[in-house]
């Protein structure tokens, strides 16, 4: 009965999107009113608006980790295949602007339509790519069957599925099956990421490792780190990057109640919708602080307790410029965010129990000595000081997560050759 399995799942997810529908301009109006960048470019979400770049090698990365994921990525098949147009397509705001700053200059970037049937039709018969490149786990049925119809070969590009969204696809079990099977080759981060595809229905799976080992610290950003460091003065900093929603508040209180007077906290949270939401936050406690955006050049003064990050494409500075760094988005069932940055650039990592969206580096992490967990925020205050207070210990830790980010590097170049083929048949 697989045939009538298959027809049921398309039905619920035809029906679903059908109910959604007419939600989606609303949530773009209500995500606008935090994030201007949602009330631009509608067109480009039903596939209209100016013509896409025809005959391109398309990438789709739905936001900032998964754009910046694919930088190595892009410089090999660049250098591979320099005639060859690119296209990136993504679904946010900060996507499509981490897209226009890191490719903007030899590549066209659109907004991936919402996957209605119409919408991929429409989208693959404009801009008609070679081969499309989905980055990590984006698995939009209509997309990938409209491809299989186009003729469009796809490839899952650093590809990761914790078993918790293993059992969100599990959900609609003849459809998910179907969509892997149509696409072309999948380049999975891990033998745990490779072996839950395969159950779901992945043919094509190779285990080509994490393309974020693959991303170098750029010297640019290491040097503006320093030169903070300078501006802040001589104090011991801890960096809490990439915080989400839910987490700030626990960090704080935790900070304000454990952290001596001469310990700087600099929080950067993940999303910068949140800045001013998060700065409130900081002024309830009652500690004094300053904005990044606000201090220019200017000396930090000695009695701020906490800096706001509130930038955008400046992660790496901020690792440079700290003594130890926590990691955002664990210490809530969030899955974590890149531990991969902070390791490479030589700082003692810190992550909470949640993890499962980079299972497999944290794992390796903590076992490398490069990373250490803790249980919530008055043990990631209590860890930090600890570590802040002991410099052979940040040095020890430090030195194992350069050790452990350069060993696991070579992913774009196995990606690339997976695509070539693809691209030879184009």
């Amino acid at each position: 009965m697989p045939g009538l399995r298959l027809a049921i799942d398309w039905t619920l997810y035809r029906f679903a999107l059908l109910l959604a529908a007419p939600l989606i301009p609303l949530r773009l109006l209500w995500r606008g009113r935090r994030e201007r960048g949602y009330l631009r470019h509608w067109r480009e979400r039903v596939a209209r608006g100016p013509a896409p770049v025809t005959g391109a090698l398309w990438i789709h990365a739905v936001s900032v980790g998964e754009m910046r994921a694919a930088q190595p990525l892009v410089a090999a098949l660049r250098a591979a295949h320099p005639e060859l147009p690119l296209l990136f397509t993504c679904m946010t705001p900060t996507g499509r602007a981490t897209a226009e700053a890191l490719f903007g200059a030899f590549a066209q970037v659109v907004y991936l339509p919402y996957d209605t049937a119409s919408a991929m039709r429409r989208f693959l018969h404009r801009a008609q790519p070679r081969a499309g490149i989905l980055m990590e786990t984006e698995l939009w049925p209509n997309l990938i069957h409209a491809a299989a119809q186009a003729n469009v070969p796809l490839v899952l590009a650093n590809a990761r599925l914790s078993q918790r969204s293993a059992r969100g696809y599990a959900r609609l079990p003849a459809l998910t099956h179907a969509c892997l099977r149509r696409i072309a080759a999948v380049a999975a981060q891990s033998e745990a990421d490779a072996a839950r595809l395969l159950s779901l229905g992945a043919s094509s799976v190779h285990v080509t490792g994490n393309l974020k080992f693959d991303i170098a610290p750029p010297a640019p950003l290491l040097e503006r780190g320093a030169a903070w460091r300078a501006q802040w003065g001589r104090r011991p900093v801890l960096l809490a990057a990439s915080t989400r929603e839910g987490e700030e508040a626990p960090i704080l209180r935790a900070f304000a109640a454990r952290a001596p007077a001469n310990v700087l906290l600099v929080l950067v949270p993940r999303h910068p919708q949140r800045f001013d939401a998060v700065a409130d936050l900081i002024a309830a406690t009652g500690l004094r602080s300053a904005r990044r955006s606000t201090l220019g050049g200017a000396p930090l003064n000695l009695q701020t307790r906490v800096l706001l990050g509130d930038s955008l494409g400046e992660m790496f500075a901020y690792y440079a410029a700290c003594d130890v760094a926590f990691v955002g988005g664990s210490l809530l069932p969030l899955g974590g965010q890149n531990l991969i940055e902070p390791a490479s650039v030589g700082r003692p990592v810190l992550v909470g129990p949640h993890t499962f969206n980079f299972d497999e580096a944290t794992r390796r992490a903590i076992e490398a000595g490069a990373v250490l967990r803790v249980d919530d925020a008055d043990a990631l205050i209590d860890s930090a000081l600890k570590l802040l207070d002991d410099a052979p210990a940040r040095a020890r830790m430090g030195e194992a997560g350069r050790t452990f980010a350069a060993a696991h590097r070579g992913a774009a170049a196995q990606m690339a050759g997976l695509i070539a083929p693809l691209l030879a048949k184009g």
